[in-house]
């Protein structure tokens, strides 16, 4: 498989340079996972990987998802649930039978483009055998394993102090640049550089919903709980039934979306209590005639939720922001694989365009992938990674 370069599309995002208050993942680099080698794909405010079915879109956005997940503090294993799976597949185990996999990412913002990259031992054990950021062509942290029998690799990172570096132990089950914060003090120059470069990449790192909507767990009525929307938008009705109330200007908007995408006159989206505990959703179309989600089509039903998750807030989804900052400096990345599955030509149309609307304005980024390059040509404002063969 050959991977060709990006394609940008002319827009008023497409050449966008990233808001420098608002970090954000500019470069998803795969230097060795699964099917991808040496591959480096530019992220723009809304990137769209596009290819048939086997082509890595839906690795590329697992191995964000991954990074996402460790820049959040989770252990290797929930980071990589299958890992051997991830492993390219001609790599040839080592003399000691190991074989692993190399991601990483650049995220721009304050600090201007920091650099992560990790190695991965999936076999004959789950751990992180190496690790190095960097900004501006200086190392700020790197880590090795020396030890094969300890579960700690040897970190150094940048001083620039009475000492040029300070060594010592880290957890290989977890990513040494989240845990940063608790091990560098902040009291030189240099200390001070590595904890502003290792908050950068965690906060564009964490700020992350993977949405993957289920029209098979939307359809039926849900119990009231916390209003967040959950991955698979199985609780949708309940989510309308806070979002409804809390911002009608957003609800307007997002009433609109659904007309444009859904076949019929929409004039509304409510949310009806039905006695039990339970909501369901409903498309009003005027005149006093509604109908219940669950008569939706599938395409009908994934075009409902994603406009739900373009037009709402962190606020309203299952996501772990980054709680020491402020709302207003982080960006929301909304990764979405099959963006465009189960829909017509005019359906996926209609999202693209609410998404490059929705994308120019920098407090959200979506990365997602779809079926083929030809269903994103017509809107402005995407960044193509075409991946077929």
């Amino acid at each position: 498989m050959t991977v060709s370069p990006v394609l940008s599309l002319p827009g008023p995002s497409a050449h966008a340079a990233p808001r420098p208050d608002r970090p954000c993942v500019t470069e998803l680099r795969l230097s060795a996972f699964a099917g991808h080698r040496r591959a480096g794909f530019s992220l723009g405010p809304l990137t769209l990987f596009a290819g048939p079915s086997g082509s890595g879109k839906s690795r590329a956005l697992q191995a964000y998802e991954a990074l996402a997940r460790l820049g959040g503090g989770a252990e290797l294993g929930e980071a990589f649930p299958a890992p051997v799976a991830c492993v390219p597949e001609r790599a040839r185990p080592d003399a000691q039978r190991r074989r692993g996999f190399r991601i990483g990412c650049t995220a721009d913002g304050p600090e201007g483009p920091v650099r992560l990259d990790v190695a991965v031992q999936a076999e004959p054990e789950l751990r992180i055998v190496g690790e190095r950021l960097t900004s501006g062509g200086l190392v700020l942290l790197e880590t090795a394993l020396r030890d094969p029998s300890r579960s700690m690799v040897q970190a150094a990172w940048h001083t620039a102090g009475s000492a040029p570096v300070t060594r010592g132990p880290l957890p290989d089950d977890r990513l040494g640049t989240a845990l940063l914060p608790l091990r560098v003090a902040g009291r030189t120059d240099g200390q001070r550089r590595v904890l502003a470069a290792a908050e950068q990449m965690v906060v564009a790192l964490r700020s992350v919903f993977v949405c993957d909507p289920s029209p098979g767990s939307m359809r039926a009525p849900v119990p009231l709980g916390t209003g967040r929307l959950l991955r698979d938008c199985g609780n949708l009705a309940e989510v309308l039934w806070r979002t409804r109330a809390e911002c009608v200007r957003r609800h307007a908007l997002l009433a609109t979306a659904v007309g444009a995408g859904c076949a019929g006159r929409v004039v509304d989206l409510l949310a009806e209590p039905l006695g039990d505990g339970t909501v369901r959703a409903l498309l009003d179309r005027g005149e006093g005639r509604r109908t219940p989600l669950e008569l939706l089509g599938d395409g009908e039903l994934r075009y409902v939720a994603l406009a739900l998750v373009l037009l709402t807030g962190p606020g309203v989804l299952e996501v772990d922001p980054v709680g020491e900052v402020p709302a207003a400096l982080q960006t929301l990345t909304v990764l979405a694989d099959g963006f465009d599955r189960g829909m017509d030509r005019r359906q996926a149309r209609e999202l693209l365009q609410l998404a490059a609307r929705v994308c120019e304005r920098g407090h959200i980024r979506l990365v997602g992938a779809v079926s083929e390059a030809s269903r994103v040509a017509e809107v402005e404002g995407v960044t193509v990674v075409d991946l077929r063969p």
